[in-house]
């Protein structure tokens, strides 16, 4: 049976050049990078040169403006609390109602100690609308908080315009975009058109590195205080032993993406778009979730009428396809995809959506195999639903009807 890996938004495959990258750090040149001794000076050089490549891939500006962590949550976590502490006199802070868990966990943290968050809404395409953001900001704003690209539909927000809005409407309030599906996929320049974001979130194993690393830009001057407390590491900005190995492959991870960025879109791109193509061609009643709005070139989300989305994933696991129902954080819950709620999907729909992510290690014949079973188990699970009218092969009248009203 061909195995179809097609869930590269909630982690991906190491890559072999970063697995021959990280080796040596654990094997040769082991030791703890604070240690004053000769030996542990590979490993924290180590720390320093991936540093220095990662800042050059995405623009940075200074190196240690770059803060490494386990993930893009312990990030997310230490951009808007670090945030909050360092700032006690504002109390607002404005996010996207979209965002993941980590942000919006955090900003629900936040109200129970008395902040108040605005979460803007999003169309039927999962965009925001400017204006309404404008309307948002408050002299008492503290934080923006946006993701750059959401990681069940791929809708990419216009980061650069709306960090621009905020900084000319008060200089003093931070920006923070949650950058963990975007670095490696899309261009980020942080020296220029990103130059009105203080702090992005990024993570390793979104990019073929391995789990357990992320990082965190912060920009000189904003005031954002430590998260994590213990220990000097981090010129003091964060407490822990550095994660040598997984931060060495990390960057090299970043700077192969980054390198061949257009390259990876274009084919990615393509296979997606085939994937699109054929659905919307072979399957009546489906919505193609954030068809209408900028996406990630790799991210496609499918939601189909009158079924559920726990049954295709299943399905589709027996024919040797993995993917995902939306968020690998949410995943186990039986609720509705918070983001295809806001984005006023269908009920009929919204609990049947499916996210196919790929990377550069998909093929088509990938997508064939996709392409061929995929409409078999949607029609399979239809005939066993109720609301499908097998004769037909059309939803019930008294069901479209209610869809339509």
């Amino acid at each position: 049976m061909k195995n179809v890996y097609a869930d590269n938004n909630a982690t991906t495959r190491v890559s072999p050049e970063v697995i021959e990258s990280l080796l040596p750090y654990l094997t040769t040149h082991w030791h703890n990078p604070s240690s004053m001794y000769e030996l542990a000076q590979v490993p924290q050089s180590a720390i320093e040169e991936s540093r220095k490549t990662i800042a050059k891939a995405l623009k940075m500006g200074p190196p240690t403006q770059l803060l490494f962590t386990s993930c893009a949550t312990e990030s997310n976590n230490a951009a808007i609390f670090g945030t909050v502490h360092a700032n006690p006199k504002r109390k607002h802070i404005i996010t996207s109602s979209v965002e993941h868990p980590a942000v919006l966990e955090v900003c629900k943290n936040l109200e129970r100690q008395g902040l108040e968050v605005t979460y803007l809404p999003v169309n039927e395409s999962g965009e925001m609308d400017p204006v309404e953001f404008i309307k948002a900001l408050r002299p008492d704003t503290l934080l923006v908080t946006v993701m750059h690209a959401n990681n069940e539909t791929g809708v990419i927000f216009p980061i650069a315009e709306l960090a621009r809005i905020t900084k000319e409407t008060d200089p003093s309030i931070v920006f923070h975009t949650d950058a963990t599906q975007s670095v490696g996929k899309l261009p980020i320049d942080l020296s220029g058109e990103f130059k009105d974001v203080d702090l992005l979130s990024f993570s390793g194993h979104k990019l073929h590195a391995p789990k357990g690393v992320g990082g965190l830009f912060i920009r000189r001057g904003t005031p954002c205080r430590p998260f994590l407390i213990g220990g000097h590491q981090e010129s003091n900005r964060r407490g822990g032993t550095e994660n040598v190995p997984y931060i060495v492959g990390m960057a090299k991870a970043v700077e192969l993406a980054m390198a061949n960025i257009e390259e990876e879109d274009t084919r990615v791109r393509s296979l997606r778009d085939r994937l699109e193509a054929a659905i919307k061609n072979t399957i009546p009643w489906v919505e193609i979730n954030g068809a209408g709005a900028p996406r990630l070139p790799n991210t496609l989300n499918v939601a189909c009428h009158f079924i559920e989305g726990e049954g295709i994933l299943y399905q589709l696991d027996s024919y040797g396809i993995a993917a995902s129902s939306g968020s690998a954080c949410t995943s186990g819950s039986l609720d509705p995809s918070h983001v295809l709620t806001a984005m006023k999907v269908p009920f009929t729909a919204k609990h049947g959506s499916v996210r196919f992510s790929f990377s550069r290690y998909n093929t088509v014949e990938d997508i064939d195999h996709v392409i061929e079973v995929f409409p078999k188990v949607v029609a399979a699970l239809r005939r066993m639903s109720p609301y499908w009218d097998n004769q037909k092969n059309e939803p019930r009248k008294d069901v479209e009807l209610l869809v339509e009203n």
